[in-house]
């Protein structure tokens, strides 16, 4: 969904991306199904569309966490999602909806967090990440997410692989013999 959402829309609108928790122990549950209730009861991929396209009121979190978890249950076709993010790209979203579809995809998958850290004695709540939509060069991302790290930031960088004909962040590095880009919620945990 990351990938096609940041195809369809520019990035004044593209918001960042189940409560499902991997922690230091990097248990981790799968997406659980959201139920039918009264008020999804009528939600149609067609109707949500024909809302965004026609732009007169706003959708509720409702309907982008339905459409969204639809989509993600292959209910919803490859090409209404297309049409649902043309139409917000054509009509925009407000903060209201732009929250409700970054908390929508953090719904539709699973969410690693991991402890709080201390350097200096002093507890640092935040994690740092620099997300690149690719290019050329990865000019930026390789230099300073190490640079960052050396500062005792902790950096759990994600990147992507199969970008368009420049390849992304991942391909490059496992062009490097030997280098590892694959590690399970557990590794990952410890890495960090």
């Amino acid at each position: 969904l990351t990938v096609v959402f940041s195809i369809a829309c520019t990035p004044a609108r593209l918001p960042t991306m189940e409560n499902t928790t991997v922690n230091a122990s990097a248990s981790t549950t799968s997406s659980s199904s959201q139920e039918i209730s009264p008020e999804t009861a009528n939600f149609t991929p067609q109707g949500i569309i024909a809302k965004k396209r026609s732009n007169i009121s706003p959708h509720t979190s409702q309907e982008i966490a339905w459409f969204i978890h639809q989509f993600m249950q292959g209910n919803v076709k490859d090409y209404q999602m297309s049409a649902w993010l043309m139409a917000i790209c054509l009509n925009g979203m407000d903060e209201e909806e732009t929250a409700a579809l970054t908390e929508a995809m953090v719904q539709s998958g699973d969410v690693m967090d991991w402890p709080k850290h201390e350097i200096g004695g002093e507890e640092l709540p935040h994690k740092v990440d620099k997300h690149s939509t690719g290019g050329v060069g990865d000019k930026v991302s390789l230099i300073l997410a190490p640079l960052v790290a050396s500062f005792g930031l902790l950096v759990p960088m994600m990147a992507g692989r199969g970008l368009g004909h420049t390849g992304g962040t991942i391909d490059k590095l496992e062009s490097i013999p030997g280098f590892r880009t694959q590690y399970s919620a557990d590794e990952f945990a410890n890495l960090l």
